[in-house]
């Protein structure tokens, strides 16, 4: 969980996350997690700036070999 989606936006301090999103959210992770536990694997979930918990994931993990990630597309006004 990136602590930069639940601020304010840049323009009017907006909430960017609301309540019933975040509560969307957690409940979807935690039905990933509960899914993925019953195939035999796990979730793992950090809060932080990505750039900062993927680099020390890696770091932790000695077996990765790849890392796959997306960037949020940002409309500029």
């Amino acid at each position: 969980f990136d602590p930069r989606h639940y601020v304010g936006t840049h323009c009017y301090s907006w909430p960017k996350t609301g309540p019933h999103r975040l509560r969307f959210l957690l409940e979807s992770v935690k039905d990933l997690r509960e899914t993925l536990k019953k195939k035999g694997s796990t979730l793992v979930v950090r809060k932080g700036k990505p750039e900062d918990v993927v680099c020390d994931l890696i770091t932790q993990l000695s077996s990765v070999t790849a890392v796959v990630f997306h960037e949020e597309v940002r409309k500029i006004l």
